[in-house]
């Protein structure tokens, strides 16, 4: 069976679920996740600068991210595993600006997410998980920063009843340290 790349529209200006290219015979699969071409023929200028993976255990919450300066675009699938992934509208211009939007990233269902810059980006590991994250911009330690995954006024709905509730959050002192949106705001858009 073959599955060529499909590309969907979210509820975001220029953000995309993706179905990746995968081929299947009596081996198994041969999965292509990114070409240049493709995506610049469906509208995607996703130059790779950097490419990195995530190991974690069920319960875990990476979220939600930015780099402030040199913003990274995105190309985000869970190659093992399954996560919630979380996406939340930073451009102060956008009609969207503001809002969040989940997307269940598994190996079975292959999908993959475009973030665009200006988004914060997060997730919540549901199965030990690998994530690959194909960067159009490099990590720059010194920009990065992030939003309280719980914060009041995002109102994010992460899916706790999957790890056996909230009690089993794993967060890292980073990720509790994180500010509000309002703190955001006034550091950012004032």
């Amino acid at each position: 069976m073959i599955q060529k790349f499909e590309f969907c529209n979210t509820d975001f200006e220029g953000a995309y679920l993706i179905k990746p290219f995968c081929a299947t015979d009596v081996r198994g699969a041969f999965i292509k996740d990114y070409s240049k071409e493709v995506f610049e023929a469906n509208g995607l200028e996703h130059n790779l600068a950097e490419v990195f993976y995530t190991v974690s255990h069920k319960g875990v919450i990476r979220a939600l991210h930015f780099q402030r300066v040199h913003e990274q675009a995105k190309l985000v699938r869970c190659i093992k595993g399954k996560v919630f992934d979380v996406i939340v509208d930073l451009r102060p211009e956008s009609p969207t600006f503001k809002k969040w939007q989940g997307f269940c990233l598994s190996e079975e269902n292959m999908n993959e997410l475009y973030v665009p810059e200006h988004f914060a980006h997060g997730y919540l590991v549901l199965e030990p998980s690998v994530v690959s994250y194909k960067c159009g911009e490099k990590f720059y330690g010194e920009y990065d920063d992030g939003i309280m995954y719980n914060d009041p006024d995002l109102g994010v709905e992460w899916p706790f009843d999957e790890i056996g509730g909230i009690e089993n959050l794993i967060i890292a002192d980073k990720d509790k340290n994180l500010q509000t949106f309002k703190e955001y705001e006034d550091k950012y858009l004032k």
